[in-house]
């Protein structure tokens, strides 16, 4: 996972933008596959953004400081299943989506930081943010299972180049 990992952190450093979201939202998805590799795609993708990810992207607003989820594991999957099927950020013709129906993403740019504003059922992320937080989550995670012998085994047969 290391070379996932890294590869999506040199993309974000040279505005790969479009490379770095794709290696980042394929990592759910193989970490979910080394840990469960039972499940389909979509459940074991849903159930690690869901351990590892989903408090990133939940937020206790307005006056009440109710939890507010910007971004659920089913929608999180609805995107990876546009993006990387169709080259889109419209969810609203995938199954797997639950409350957004489009993403809007936004590089980062000097003095400025939008992400995760939520408005109807767009969610707006920056591009970085997004990355960075999935690349954090798989090394919590590559923490996590590092005593698995299993998972380090499946881990070991993943794409090498080099």
């Amino acid at each position: 996972m290391h070379q996932f990992v890294t590869a999506t952190k040199a993309a974000v450093a040279q505005g790969n933008w479009y490379a770095a979201l794709a290696i980042a939202l394929t990592m759910p998805d193989i970490c979910g596959r080394t840990e469960n590799p039972s499940k389909n795609s979509r459940a074991r993708f849903v159930d690690w953004y869901d351990r590892f990810l989903l408090k990133r992207y939940q937020a206790n607003i307005g006056p009440n400081r109710a939890l507010h989820t910007f971004l659920s594991g089913l929608d999180c999957y609805a995107l990876r299943c546009a993006f990387l099927h169709q080259g889109e950020f419209g969810i609203d013709d995938q199954r797997a989506r639950q409350a957004l129906e489009r993403f809007h993403f936004d590089i980062p740019r000097q003095g400025s930081f939008i992400h995760m504003n939520h408005v109807n059922n767009v969610l707006q992320l920056q591009v970085d943010r997004f990355c960075l937080d999935v690349t954090e989550a798989v090394e919590q995670w590559l923490i996590i299972v590092a005593g698995d012998k299993d998972i380090q085994a499946r881990l070991a047969k993943l794409a090498s180049i080099g």
